[in-house]
């Protein structure tokens, strides 16, 4: 397992689904999948359901990078000589600036080596041409945090959040009105700010 620097934005971009492409070099097929994963338990499970679908090919090789707030990245050749399989694949992912993103490489022998260079190549086109047909999608940071506040306050609190786009995620009317809040990391501070002006109003940061 590697790790590199947090993102610094609060927004990210990923793909919105499941995506396929294929290249194939002097008889080998290099089968890739890239899909949206947003944990190495989700990686697991990605690579179990391919195992299982091609039980007869040679070579699994993958990369993933995820969490872009404490980020992880593994690039793994699947029996391939050393870095000429994960690291073309995980390079695909980085020169994309995606993050949550696994791509799976299934390769079947065609009875011809490729050479280290071949399969750098042959590796880093099969990766690409998945991404080429994946959508794109654009992801925020959240963070939540907790309100309370009398509920003669009600008006002014809820208009200040509608204003600012914070989302609503759970509620309980007791004795005070309490909310459970999300809102964009890049807002937080502007947005409890603001909230603090309330003297009556009590802010947990989760």
């Amino acid at each position: 397992m590697h790790r590199e620097e947090p993102i610094k934005e609060d927004h990210f971009f990923t793909i919105q689904s499941p995506a396929e492409g294929l290249y194939k070099e002097k008889g080998s097929k290099f089968l890739a999948y890239a899909y949206p994963v947003n944990s190495e338990a989700d990686v697991k499970l990605r690579l179990e359901e391919l195992r299982k679908k091609y039980h007869d090919a040679r070579h699994y090789c993958y990369a993933y990078r995820i969490n872009p707030e404490h980020p992880k990245w593994r690039a793994n050749d699947g029996g391939e000589p050393s870095n000429s399989a994960g690291m073309p694949i995980l390079n695909q992912i980085q020169s994309s600036d995606l993050w949550n993103v696994l791509i799976v490489v299934v390769r079947y022998f065609g009875g011809t080596k490729l050479g280290v260079s071949g399969l750098i190549n042959a590796y880093k086109e099969a990766a690409r041409t998945a991404l080429s047909s994946a959508t794109v999608l654009e992801k925020f940071l959240m963070c939540r945090f907790s309100i309370s506040f009398p509920y003669s306050l009600m008006n002014e609190v809820m208009r200040l959040v509608k204003e600012e786009g914070v989302e609503i995620i759970g509620e309980n009317m007791g004795a005070e009105a309490s909310y459970h809040l999300s809102v964009r990391k890049g807002q937080l501070e502007n947005v409890t700010t603001k909230l603090k002006k309330y003297h009556q109003l009590k802010l947990i940061k989760d």
